[in-house]
C-alpha cells in the first residue's frame, strides 16, 4: 500500500511539473501566464494606486508621515517532493539497549543477638524443687506472682494436701519436769512406750499412742488401762487441715532463684529439694 501511495505521490508531481511548463497547452491545460503584458492586464484600477514613499514635491499627494509598513506575510514553505527512490518502508531508529544497572552489594548479615535470659536458662541443668505448707489465701498470691515471673504453667504445681485429725493417749499436763519424769519412770516400769508433747495446750505431757482416728485411739486406751495405767485420756493432737504444696518439677537454677526471691508470695518458706 505504500508503494502505491509513493508512486501516486510522484507521478502528480510530474504532471503539475509539466502543466506550469506549458507541455500541456496543446492539450488545452495552458495554465495562466504570470509574465508581460498578462500580467498588467489582469490589473485592476490601476490609477488608484500611489506610493506612499515617493519625493517631496512630485504631483502625487504628501505621503502620510512615519507611517509603518506592514510587515511583509511569511511565505508558504515549498511543498517537498517525493523521489522516486523512496524505500518500501520507512527507516526505523534503532532503541537504544538499556544500561544494565549496578548491581546492588549485598547487605552484611546482621550480627546474632546476644543469648537471651530464656535461651541461657534452656542450657542449664534441671532439678525438682518444692515447698511446702502454704494455705489457701496464700496461694492465690503465689499463682499471680509465678504468672508474672513469666514461669511456664507447664513447669510448676500448686498440689492440695489433706491432713486429717491426729488422735493419742495422753498423759498430762503435768505442772513442772519433777511431775513429768516421774510418770516416765511409772510408763518404764510398765513396759510402756511413750514420745514428749510440747504442743500449746498438752505440753509438757506425754504420748502413749498416735491414731488417724477417735474410734482408734479410744480403743487403744481401753486397752491401756488393763495394762494398768489409770490416768490416761483420748486428746486431739493436730486437726484436720487443708495446705498446698508448690512443686517445680524441672527448673534451672535462674529459675529457682527467681522464685525463691518471691519473698512475700512464698511466705517466707524456701524450696528444697524433692524427696
Amino acid at each position: 500500500m505504500l508503494r502505491w501511495a509513493i508512486t501516486l505521490l510522484v507521478l502528480a508531481n510530474l504532471a503539475y511539473l509539466a502543466w506550469t511548463r506549458g507541455h500541456l497547452d496543446g492539450l488545452g491545460l495552458a495554465a495562466p501566464s504570470q509574465h508581460e503584458p498578462e500580467r498588467l492586464a489582469a490589473q485592476v484600477a490601476p490609477e488608484m494606486q500611489r506610493l506612499l514613499n515617493g519625493p517631496k514635491g512630485s504631483g502625487d499627494e504628501a505621503a502620510a508621515p512615519d507611517t509603518p509598513t506592514p510587515p511583509p506575510a511569511a511565505e508558504a514553505p515549498p511543498v517537498p517532493t517525493a523521489t522516486a527512490t523512496a524505500t518500501e518502508h520507512p527507516p526505523v531508529t534503532p532503541v537504544p539497549e538499556p544500561t544494565p544497572a549496578a548491581a546492588a552489594p549485598e547487605p552484611a548479615p546482621a550480627p546474632a543477638p546476644p543469648p537471651s535470659v530464656a535461651t541461657a536458662a534452656a542450657n542449664e541443668a534441671r532439678a525438682c524443687w518444692q515447698a511446702t505448707g502454704f494455705t489457701e489465701n496464700q496461694t492465690e498470691l503465689l499463682r499471680a506472682e509465678l504468672k508474672l515471673l513469666g514461669l511456664p504453667a507447664s513447669q510448676w504445681q500448686l498440689n492440695e494436701v489433706r491432713s486429717s485429725g491426729r488422735w493419742i493417749v495422753y498423759m498430762g499436763r503435768y505442772d513442772n519436769s519433777e511431775q513429768l519424769e516421774r510418770k516416765k519412770a511409772e510408763l518404764r516400769g510398765l513396759g510402756l512406750q511413750y514420745r514428749e508433747i510440747t504442743a500449746p495446750g498438752l505440753g509438757p505431757g506425754l504420748a502413749l499412742g498416735t491414731y488417724s482416728s477417735e474410734a482408734a485411739a479410744r480403743k487403744a486406751l481401753q486397752e491401756t488401762e488393763q495394762g494398768g495405767v489409770r490416768t490416761a485420756k483420748v486428746a486431739q493432737e493436730r486437726a484436720e487441715a487443708v495446705s498446698f504444696t508448690l512443686r517445680l518439677p524441672t527448673i534451672t537454677t535462674t529459675q529457682r532463684s527467681a522464685v525463691d526471691g518471691l519473698r512475700e508470695a512464698m511466705a517466707g518458706k524456701s524450696l528444697r529439694r524433692c524427696g
